[in-house]
């Protein structure tokens, strides 16, 4: 089984490559992070809109609808946890959101080509990636509903809140 891709044996230069993910992922980002999740953000709570950019932007990558159901629900699980992590962590920032946005998803799309062979569709690799999305989003989910503890009480103080 590959693991991964080896810089020096790609088909393009790796700074050819790097570019081209940048500046796809802008692209996508214009769409997510830039137009849809403020939208959504009108009438749904950050982590709701997070969601729910999140499920369309794996959804958008139809091609992994025709691997194996388990494949294509960790690419999903994995798109939706970090749209979390993007939306929650840009939900205060009015400037660059784009460029923030679109080196996130850059330099993971990087750190799949290098880390796994998601071309194969090989199921565990990308079942393990969407749980270790889910778990790294876990902290904002939390900081994020502490922080909107917080105002509701009107406690500014930062002490913990039971």
């Amino acid at each position: 089984m590959t693991v991964g891709s080896d810089p020096r044996t790609l088909a393009h230069p790796f700074v050819l490559i790097a570019a081209a993910q940048l500046v796809g992922a802008c692209g996508e980002e214009i769409g997510w992070r830039c137009l849809l999740q403020p939208v959504l953000q009108t009438r749904f709570r950050p982590l709701a809109a997070s969601v729910v950019v999140g499920v369309v932007w794996g959804l958008w990558h139809v091609q992994v609808l025709g691997r194996a159901p388990a494949y294509a629900a960790g690419f999903v699980l994995a798109a939706t946890a970090m749209s979390v992590i993007l939306g929650l962590g840009l939900d205060r920032v009015r400037g660059n959101r784009l460029l923030l946005a679109g080196g996130f998803h850059a330099l993971v799309n990087l750190g799949m080509l290098l880390s796994m062979d998601e071309e194969s569709g090989t199921v565990l690799p990308m079942v393990l990636f969407g749980l270790a999305a889910l778990t790294a989003a876990v902290p904002w989910v939390v900081a994020a509903r502490t922080r909107a503890a917080r105002v509701r009480t009107g406690r500014r103080d930062g002490a913990n809140i039971a």
